[in-house]
């Protein structure tokens, strides 16, 4: 098994799934697994769900072909069977919250149970850390955990699938560095199919993955973590997924605070993801998307730079000029970071708004126009601006 079975199950999977895809949509039609425009969401036509179903046959297709056999795959694609049925169960009658995790986490057990744990890790400055028995329970929960990661960003069109496929193709690269092949095909079949189903979900959207497809990419993409970055004596192998995944991550613990904030459930939609305070400062749904595909490039990147830059040697010692290198690129990621989220998610929406409210009334003071400001990027509940 080399990076040759890499590039074939990627190719397979992303032809097989971009062929499959309006085929899942045809059945969503069907069976009344249709997503209708709503107030929070950033779709304007009913359009089909269950992509899903198509991501899991191109994965299930390569997989059987270049995956290893043996017990962790086999776990790891019926977890992936099983979790895709969950997803689509609700995507046609919108299970209840409670019944959702437990089918998530009965998907997670069964990797879990097959092997597919960390029972130790190894951190910077702290060293080895020996899970012991909590190894299973905690990688259970990182599972379920990062499946909700992915579920919760996939909220409008492209964005899931295409950060799914940026991560997955970074994860394959990692892992066959560290020497786990295995994991290393994975991603790439995972990136392949993402990118598959992308030909078709990129705006405008003509089918969506669903709670189905969401899911199922998480599952993937944290099993993936597991074998090809975790399960490794690395001493940096738990900043990969949480660097290269960091745009979801940010995105969901975002939402989640404001949840808790105002009292409501964490498991009720709403309108306060990045891509929804994009739509509300006037970009369109592509441009959202691209400045978040972006993003992730540049994370993806710093994450690569770490595995690959020799900034420091096998007894830690720092090499000079590759750790000035190193301390450059992470300067660069976070200043891409703060431009995202604070340049065009708050300060540009603070210069429209007010110019919007002046407009609107002309006799509103600097004061009360920074109140009404202030409450509306507290809330997330303001109208999309046009740029003046």
């Amino acid at each position: 098994m080399d990076e040759l079975d890499a590039l074939y199950g990627f190719l397979v999977a992303m032809v097989a799934t971009a062929l499959l895809t309006p085929l899942a949509g045809r059945l969503a039609r069907r069976v009344g697994a249709v997503d209708q425009p709503r107030e929070r969401g950033l779709s304007e036509q009913p359009t089909p769900l269950l992509g899903g179903t198509a991501i899991l046959a191109g994965v299930l297709l390569a997989g059987a072909i270049w995956l290893p056999a043996g017990q962790e795959t086999r776990a790891i694609l019926v977890a992936a069977a099983l979790i895709t049925a969950v997803g689509a169960v609700d995507d046609v009658v919108d299970l209840p919250a409670w019944l959702k995790l437990l089918g998530q986490v009965a998907a997670a057990v069964i990797p879990v149970l097959a092997g597919v744990r960390v029972d130790n890790i190894t951190l910077p400055f702290v060293g080895p850390v020996d899970f012991g028995d909590a190894g299973g329970p905690l990688t259970v929960i990182w599972i379920v955990g990062l499946t909700n990661v992915v579920n919760f960003s996939d909220g409008v069109d492209g964005l899931a699938a295409g950060v799914g496929t940026i991560a997955a193709a970074t994860f394959s690269v990692i892992a066959f560095d560290l020497g786990k092949d295995a994991a290393g095909v994975l991603a790439a079949i995972t990136a392949g199919a993402a990118l598959g189903f992308l030909f078709h979900n990129f705006h405008p959207a003509s089918v969506f993955m669903g709670d189905c497809g969401s899911n199922l990419l998480g599952l993937l993409l944290a099993c993936v973590t597991v074998q090809g970055a975790l399960k490794t004596n690395a001493v940096i192998a738990l900043v990969f997924p949480l660097i290269v995944l960091a745009v979801p991550f940010l995105d969901t613990g975002f939402v989640i605070a404001k949840r808790i904030k105002y009292g409501k459930p964490i498991y009720v939609a709403d309108a306060w993801h990045f891509h929804h305070r994009f739509a509300n400062i006037g970009f369109s749904q592509r441009r959202a998307v691209l400045y978040l595909y972006a993003w992730t490039l540049v994370l993806a990147g710093l994450a690569l730079a770490l595995r690959f830059v020799p900034y420091s040697d096998d007894s830690g010692h720092l090499n000079a000029g590759w750790a000035i290198v190193m301390g450059l690129l992470g300067v660069g990621a976070v200043a891409a970071s703060v431009y995202v989220v604070l340049v065009l998610e708050i300060l540009k929406f603070k210069r429209w708004r007010a110019v919007q409210i002046r407009e609107g009334d002309p006799d509103t003071t600097e004061h009360d126009i920074e109140a009404a400001v202030a409450h509306e990027l507290g809330t997330g509940e303001f109208e999309a601006l046009s740029s003046p």
